[in-house]
């Protein structure tokens, strides 16, 4: 995966993924800035890349939780935050009433995370299936959340299936608009495409759909 740089970012170590865009140089996509906005910032200068695009494979705390710095540093450049219509309410004045139930959920302490959720800023567009961002299109891949999305590059062979799918699992659906029905449907659509896509997930190492058909399949 050529050019393709991560960082495992937060206490979880969630996957910031970084992906140069072909012939707009110096520019880059953002996947899943989940925390350490200023880590980010500062790989992304070593690197010489400035986001054109933030893109946010659902809505998750730790998913998000750099968004507010890397907006403040990039929004005058131009970029832009974009994330699935139906986790859409993860960003902006309410996210702090939608992300504090999620975490409870699982026995979390929202507080902690509060003034992150205090300071995210909405997303300037919300993305369906079959939309277009950058050289991704969007598969709509409900079941971890309700807006879970993949942001597929066909022609590089390249999947970023945030939480949806990972190397030797698939992502939990305890979670406020989660579903095991809907994940399942999600994966069995995974595997049904090329075996040899490179899978970036929201965790872990990277995959390919082949190798996860043949494991979870």
């Amino acid at each position: 995966m050529q050019n393709i740089h991560v960082m495992a970012v937060g206490p979880i170590a969630t996957n910031c993924w970084i992906y140069p865009l072909e012939g707009q140089p110096g520019r880059c996509a953002v996947i899943d800035p989940g925390d350490e906005g200023d880590r980010i910032i500062a790989f992304l200068a070593e690197l010489q890349l400035v986001p054109a695009f933030i893109v946010l494979t659902h809505g998750h705390f730790d998913h998000i939780n750099a968004v507010p710095a890397l907006a403040q540093a990039y929004r005058s450049a131009g970029c832009e935050i974009a994330i699935h219509g139906a986790d859409a309410a993860y960003l902006g004045p309410d996210s702090p009433a939608v992300h504090s139930r999620s975490y409870r959920a699982v026995g979390g302490n929202p507080s902690m995370y509060m003034e992150h959720w205090k300071t995210l800023p909405p997303p300037d567009r919300t993305l369906a299936e079959g939309d277009s961002v950058g050289p991704f299109t969007v598969l709509h891949l409900p079941g971890h959340t309700a807006g879970s999305i993949g942001l597929w590059d066909k022609a590089a062979g390249v999947l970023f299936s945030g939480d949806t799918l990972f190397c030797d699992g698939y992502g939990r659906t305890d979670l406020p608009g989660g579903s095991e029905q809907q994940l399942f449907a999600s994966l069995r659509r995974l595997f049904a495409m090329d075996g040899g896509i490179q899978v970036c997930p929201g965790h872990g190492p990277a995959t390919t759909i082949g190798r996860e058909a043949d494991m979870l399949g």
